[in-house]
């Protein structure tokens, strides 16, 4: 029992970081987490945002849409198959990002502990 207390208490730090980091960048970790995922692959289906950020496709497509209507990401159809949808940052969303990855970001001394 004693790992899943420990579980307990990293994923609550999380909870608190991901406040701290939407009061000081606007966006959720997913949002976060997603954006540096296109930073680093260009181009990804859903799917495979799905799969980079570790939850469902439903959450996904909710963090997706997020992040469209603010400006960083747009679509792209498929090249060889037009039904499928891709996703790209945009400018604003590379340029975001990207400031967010060069600043300091505040991460809690007990988190930081559970990072190495």
């Amino acid at each position: 029992m004693d790992i899943i207390c420990k579980i307990r208490d990293i994923y609550k730090l999380i909870g608190e970081f991901e406040g701290q980091f939407y009061k000081e960048y606007g966006i959720t970790l997913n949002e976060g987490m997603l954006l540096c995922s296109l930073l680093e692959k260009k181009t990804l289906s859903s799917t495979e945002l799905a799969k980079n950020l570790g939850l469902t496709c439903s959450n996904t497509s909710k963090v997706i849409k997020s992040v469209e209507e603010q400006g960083f990401v747009e679509r792209e159809l498929g090249k060889e198959d037009k039904r499928q949808m891709y996703f790209a940052l945009t400018e604003k969303g590379a340029e975001f990002i990207l400031s967010v990855k060069n600043s300091k970001i505040n991460i809690p001394k007990e988190l930081k502990g559970h990072l190495r």
